[in-house]
């Protein structure tokens, strides 16, 4: 999978509405977020509350930059929950948390205008 963080790259592919509902894409509450140095790149690892019909999912993020530990408890973020895990150096990365780049590629999160339920699926 090829994912681009260039502003001016050309659209992707056509695609069918079903490809697009195979992808599940939940809102979740960050319940804890904690240091992650042996990522190759600055990351933290989330653990994030889906909702009673997920639970709770842990992520590896490159949110660094624009985010502090301190600061992520408490936030809704969006994640791609249907994705098989990945191994990512000692932890097992279960969803994949969204963000757009800012100006200077860096990590924004995705994340709902108001308050909305866990587990909530995006359409």
């Amino acid at each position: 999978m090829h994912m681009t963080h260039d502003p001016s790259a050309p659209p992707a592919a056509e695609i069918a509405f079903d490809r697009f509902l195979a992808v599940d894409i939940r809102v979740g509450t960050i319940v804890a977020a904690h240091p992650f140095p042996e990522a190759r790149k600055p990351a933290f690892i989330l653990e994030i509350d889906f909702g009673p019909a997920i639970g709770r999912k842990r992520s590896s993020a490159q949110i660094t930059e624009h985010y502090r530990l301190e600061d992520l408890p408490g936030r809704q973020v969006a994640a791609v929950v249907n994705f098989p895990p990945r191994q990512i150096g000692p932890m097992r990365s279960e969803v994949l948390t969204l963000g757009f780049p800012d100006a200077e590629g860096r990590v924004v999160l995705v994340q709902p205008s108001a308050p909305v339920p866990d587990g909530g699926r995006l359409f």
